[in-house]
């Protein structure tokens, strides 16, 4: 039956349409898409009396529409493209199923799927395998980055294991600017390669038995001493001619002569252009990166060249940390004091207007009697509260006197007639005894061999006092010898009273001093100096000066080497103290307050070479 209104005579090219269709079944016409069968008579076609018929006829209740069966209409109308591909927005116009009941098999994602005879899902419960996995996931992610910035601090600070005071023998330890040693290998304080014999030791004076502290064996070949190449060693690279002082040595330091062989550290001077220079020799320190105060230091050394060709200088010395060896502005002012009090001692030329008269009387006569050409203690006890001080303070609000003392555990020299190998063991004070004769009596200078060992003739000059011994060394630890180690060292308690140093040499001592030696003096009207109370560092160097003695360069068998074996520090264990930068005597925030003066050589002077003023004194009437 025809639907009219809906359709239009097919144009005669209908036929080759509806050969598109299949037959329908049983003689029904099948349901297909509208884009399949051609657009029906759109809406606006329809008559206006608003009776609009469907082109579909519904069957029973629920069943979706179906086309009504017009075998004699035309399927293609002569419509535009648009209009026969023009859809109704209603699906089920275009065949679609879209009862409530009614499962669409490709829509999986908004397919119902009742449970327990539920029609609809609408219970919303979270326990289903998805919502607990997904739960489980957060809960998991939530727990991991609680754990890691929450739990792990906490676990880290209640299971965290103490280091022993000893650098936990090799467990790690701490250099003087508190770095710890994060490179893997033998880079604790104390050398895994160091026998567990050598663990204690017993002192050279009481027979106690002390503890190591620091050690390093120079096993591993090839080390070398560049800056940042070593926690604890840092090689020079100067001229050292030491403003003050003006040891106007003939050679450049520079790392390159630096270096570990055959199981030993080598320090070579060598005939070599270097930076204008013709020699070129080493020198390297422990400053500001290991320091101690108090204890003994040990080592075993072949000197170098012959111990009949003279004219070498190698030493093996201690310095207080507030003073950079070759960095001269450091130095101004502070080495070579060991002095904690406020009077004339601290003063420039250690006088006062004028007095005491001894200070101008028995110097040399090369400098016209005067006793001290240094300018004044720096960072003495006598300086101005709120001026430039690394502290710490005295129970009466001074300052602590603060410096850069020097002891030398040996420089050795070639003397005497005929010549022969000797070393200088000594320390370097200030201020300074009326003609720096210093108390040397027997009970403060005591030699146990005196076969071997006399007191120096050198006592000292304007810019030191020296207390000095000299002691024949062993004439085939040479370099031109059988090359055996010869023990050397020193052994010291800080501070007055019973404090003292003992040199050894020849794995002995060759010498003690009481502190009683350095003693207050009447005709300077100096104070006493207390042994070496600051954190002291290490230094090992080979040159050569004409200040030190004559130097025979046509004799020198260069290049030469000075080989050291081991060093080794040891303290009692009821008095540990090292590190750079103690409580009560700290350097840390001073020299970093200073850094410029600490790391470049070229100020030679603290006032004019870096431009920095004199802390205000006390004792001159300036606070």
């Amino acid at each position: 039956m025809s639907q009219p209104g809906l359709y239009t005579p097919a144009p005669k090219y209908a036929s080759a349409s509806t050969s598109l269709l299949p037959p329908a079944a049983n003689g029904q016409q099948t349901v297909h898409a509208m884009f399949a069968q051609g657009p029906k008579q759109s809406v606006r076609g329809a008559p206006s009396s608003g009776n609009l018929q469907s082109p579909y006829t519904f069957g029973a209740a629920g069943n979706a529409p179906s086309p009504a069966p017009s075998p004699a209409t035309p399927l293609i109308s002569g419509r535009s493209i648009s209009e026969k591909f023009s859809l109704s927005p209603d699906p089920a116009f275009w065949g679609v199923n879209v009862g409530v009941g009614d499962a669409e098999e490709d829509d999986n994602l908004h397919n119902p799927d009742p449970r327990q005879g539920r029609h609809q899902i609408n219970t919303g419960s979270i326990f289903t395998g998805r919502g607990l996995s997904n739960l489980g996931c957060l809960f998991v992610l939530v727990a991991a980055v609680l754990t890691l910035f929450v739990g792990y601090p906490i676990i880290t600070y209640f299971r965290k294991k103490s280091l022993s005071s000893l650098g936990g023998y090799n467990i790690g330890g701490i250099n003087g600017t508190g770095q710890v040693p994060s490179m893997t290998g033998n880079w604790g304080l104390i050398d895994l390669d160091t026998p567990s014999s050598a663990y204690n030791t017993t002192s050279y004076g009481d027979g106690s038995e002390w503890q190591l502290v620091f050690s390093d064996e120079f096993n591993t070949d090839g080390r070398t001493f560049y800056p940042g190449d070593d926690p604890y060693w840092e090689a020079l690279n100067l001229h050292y001619w030491a403003a003050i002082l003006q040891t106007n040595n003939m050679e450049w330091y520079d790392p390159a002569a630096i270096t570990t062989a055959n199981g030993s550290l080598e320090i070579t001077l060598s005939e070599k252009q270097t930076h204008g220079l013709d020699y070129q020799g080493g020198m390297m320190s422990s400053w500001n990166k290991f320091c101690f105060t108090g204890g003994m230091v040990e080592m075993a050394v072949v000197l170098p060249g012959a111990p009949n060709i003279a004219g070498l200088w190698p030493a093996i010395w201690m310095m207080g940390n507030l003073g950079r060896a070759g960095y001269g502005a450091t130095l101004d002012g502070t080495w070579p004091y060991s002095y904690d009090a406020c009077d004339v001692g601290a003063a420039p030329n250690q006088t006062l207007n004028g007095l005491p008269l001894a200070a101008t009387t028995s110097g040399s006569s090369g400098v016209k009697g005067e006793l001290s050409y240094l300018p004044g203690q720096r960072l003495s006890r006598c300086t101005c509260p709120g001026e430039s001080h690394p502290g710490p303070i005295h129970s009466d609000g001074t300052y602590v006197g603060r410096s850069a003392p020097e002891i030398d555990i040996f420089e050795a020299q070639i003397q005497g007639s005929p010549l022969s190998g000797q070393v200088s063991q000594s320390g370097q004070w200030a201020p300074f005894n009326e003609g720096y004769n210093w108390s040397n009596t027997s009970a403060n200078l005591i030699i146990p061999n005196t076969s071997i060992s006399e007191l120096n003739s050198y006592m000292g000059g304007s810019t030191q006092q020296s207390t000095s011994v000299i002691t024949a060394t062993n004439q085939d630890c040479y370099q031109t010898g059988t090359q055996c180690f010869n023990i050397y060292g020193l052994e010291y308690k800080p501070g007055f009273d019973d404090a003292y140093i003992s040199w050894i040499a020849n794995d002995a001592i060759a010498w003690t001093i009481n502190a009683a030696g350095v003693g207050a003096d009447a005709a300077t009207e100096i104070s006493a100096r207390p042994i070496p109370q600051e954190p002291m560092y290490l230094l090992m160097n080979l040159g050569q000066s004409m200040n030190f003695g004559a130097v025979d360069t046509k004799h020198i068998p260069y290049p030469v080497t000075m080989r050291v074996d081991y060093i080794r520090v040891y303290q009692p264990p009821d008095a540990l103290n090292y590190g750079c930068d103690p409580q009560d005597f700290p350097t840390a925030t001073y020299i970093n307050q200073y850094i410029e003066a600490y790391t470049n050589p070229n100020l030679t002077t603290w006032v004019d070479g870096y431009g920095q003023s004199i802390p205000k004194s006390s004792l001159l009437g300036q606070c």
